[in-house]
């Protein structure tokens, strides 16, 4: 049974700097009936678990390490047995949210996760967060940014840790170099195409977005 990829979008807070936001996040689940992948539990490990339902959790893998990303993260893992992944640049941000409960396995740039024999190729594209990663599936026609490129432009760098140039050219090396087609699958509201953001690039810049 071919991989299939599964939507859910949890509420809760992110907190940073001193500020505390409402937000709604994606959670992606990728998988069959037999086992899966989450990525970025997000709020709501109850919601999470019921939609794996008694399916295998392979891995619970983090984009990046802001707290509304990873803050189910350590409860869903716990719950299922499944490691929990993340870029090791980005463990002074996971930190902050769970001192005491480090991540299980240092995701790395051009490592493959296998899921349901799909493949997940892990692109380090920092600049949201210095670990943040986007995770490609050609066999989908997909990929998962996270926080680095939405509908409309790149993710936030207004905060401690991030850093416009470089989310720049993360996306411009990274994810516009992906065929055109490629659906992109974000962190926070609507999907968009690789086609459809590649001419915007060089506005972003000029906007210092």
């Amino acid at each position: 049974m071919a991989a299939r990829i599964e939507h859910l979008v949890t509420s809760g807070t992110f907190t940073l700097d001193g500020g505390t936001w409402d937000v709604d996040n994606n959670v992606w689940i990728v998988g069959d009936d037999e086992e899966a992948v989450v990525i970025d539990a997000a709020h709501d490990a109850e919601a999470i678990l019921a939609a794996l339902g008694g399916r295998t959790l392979r891995a619970v893998v983090c984009t990046h390490a802001h707290n509304d990303h990873i803050d189910a993260a350590p409860e869903v893992a716990a719950a299922t047995g499944a490691p929990v992944l993340l870029h090791p640049d980005d463990l002074p941000l996971w930190k902050l949210t769970h001192p005491e409960r480090a991540p299980d396995v240092e995701l790395a740039d051009g490592a493959v996760l296998t899921v349901a024999g799909t493949e997940l190729t892990v692109l380090h594209t920092p600049g949201h967060a210095p670990g943040a990663v986007c995770l490609y599936a050609p066999g989908l026609g997909t990929v998962f940014t996270g926080d680095t490129l939405f509908a409309g432009g790149p993710g936030a760098t207004g905060r401690s840790f991030s850093h416009f140039p470089t989310i720049v050219d993360s996306i411009r090396d990274r994810l516009l170099t992906l065929p055109p087609e490629t659906v992109v699958r974000t962190g926070h509201g609507d999907s968009t195409t690789v086609g459809a953001e590649a001419p915007q690039l060089e506005e972003w810049i000029r906007r210092g977005h």
